[in-house]
């Protein structure tokens, strides 16, 4: 893959491996084990595989190689791991660095499952975590010691969409030594800077605009080549988290016209915000798009967009939030995100249901907000079907 490509020319060819058949789309090499010429063969690709050398195909595949170096390639990146999930990702990167007695700096606005691993799992398991308000750049410094092993944080909270300022946190991390891990997913690759913004672990739920189609779970790790194969890939490859070659595929499939779709999503997403900021059943519009955010320019900062998501907060409450997700049309009710469907989701009672209700209350995460992941739609279409469903709300 040439260095002087730009990023919609790797999303198409990066990382390409033809076989002899020459084949014009990517093969989807669907074995899980290869056969050896040879004993010593054998022998020796155990002892050191070459880089386009297999073993198994929870330790690699063609396909799955395929995927981890264009999306390396997009991102920025050394060197990439896929996995089965996003949960998997962010789940293995942390546990194949972390041991007994390290101290890791997170932002408290999670994800529920990635909140779990930080709360529960981590901590069983002896690693002293802390929590701080992810914008707040001067907890970061109180909360981080000589001993941080890593710092955690979503570049893009869900569902509230706060920023955390990615230079700034890496910064402070940095000047203890600390790796900064982030997951990336509300950011997109498309949009995405981490790397260059000091970032040195980035996770991406691959099932989001990746795939972008609601079809395959996977995620995937990036990272410096050192880091995914002398740590991630030999914690990954023994307790089996990998990705499948066929969601490989279709993951390839999805980065051929990822570009296109996730800036044909933010457009509408931006238009929507700005029609729908001031409206009067709303209490507020959440979107670090709009010149109005607070946020705003450190969003163009780190982003230069404002991603495919957008938060309404209903005025009423559950009841009217409901009401709006039942009035939909076009929009879907599911708790995805990142696909070809605009896609209403009301984390109170679904994706952040288990958190407790004064956490919700810090966070944001009111019983009127609902998360519109913004789809490819025709935008006239999807203000029409929003506008409508506002006005069904009493």
């Amino acid at each position: 893959m040439s260095k002087d490509w730009n990023p919609r020319t790797r999303a198409v060819h990066g990382g390409s491996r033809r076989s002899q058949y020459g084949e014009l789309s990517e093969a989807i090499f669907l074995t899980q084990g290869f056969v050896y010429e040879s004993a010593e063969a054998a022998e020796a690709r155990f002892i050191e595989a070459g880089p386009d050398e297999f073993i198994y195909a929870r330790y690699g595949n063609p396909t799955v190689a395929m995927f981890e170096e264009r999306i390396a390639g997009i991102e920025g990146a050394e060197d990439a791991f896929a996995t089965a999930s996003g949960m998997a990702a962010v789940s293995g990167a942390l546990m194949a660095m972390l041991k007994a007695g390290d101290h890791v700096v997170s932002s408290r606005a999670l994800f529920g499952s990635c909140l779990y691993v930080l709360e529960e799992i981590l901590t069983r398991y002896g690693v002293e975590v802390t929590f701080v308000d992810g914008a707040d750049l001067d907890q970061w410094r109180a909360a981080i010691r000589p001993d941080t092993r890593a710092v955690f944080f979503e570049s893009l909270s869900n569902p509230t969409l706060e920023l955390v300022d990615i230079k700034a946190v890496s910064d402070i991390a940095h000047s203890v030594g600390a790796t900064v891990v982030i997951d990336n997913v509300f950011a997109t690759p498309v949009f995405s800077d981490a790397i260059a913004q000091g970032a040195d672990v980035v996770i991406y739920s691959a099932t989001k605009h990746i795939d972008g189609q609601g079809r395959a779970l996977g995620g995937v790790i990036l990272g410096t080549r050192e880091f995914i194969r002398k740590t991630v890939e030999p914690y990954m490859k023994h307790i089996g988290g990998s990705m499948s070659p066929f969601t490989a595929w279709v993951m390839l499939k999805g980065i051929e016209t990822m570009e296109l779709r996730v800036k044909a999503q933010v457009e509408t997403a931006f238009a929507l915000a700005d029609r729908l900021d001031g409206h009067k059943a709303l209490a507020r519009v959440l979107y670090p798009g709009l010149p109005g955010h607070r946020q705003y320019d450190l969003c163009q900062r780190q982003m230069g967009k404002g991603g495919t998501v957008i938060s309404i907060d209903l005025n009423g409450g559950q009841s009217a939030a409901f009401q709006f997700l039942n009035a939909l049309q076009i929009a879907k009710i599911s708790n995805n995100l990142g696909d070809a469907k605009t896609i209403a989701t009301h984390p109170a009672t679904t994706t952040h249901q288990r958190l407790p209700d004064d956490q919700k209350a810090a966070l944001g995460i009111t019983p009127g907000l609902v998360r519109l992941s913004i789809g490819i739609e025709d935008t006239d279409d999807l203000m029409t079907d929003i506008l409508q469903a506002l006005e069904h709300v009493n």
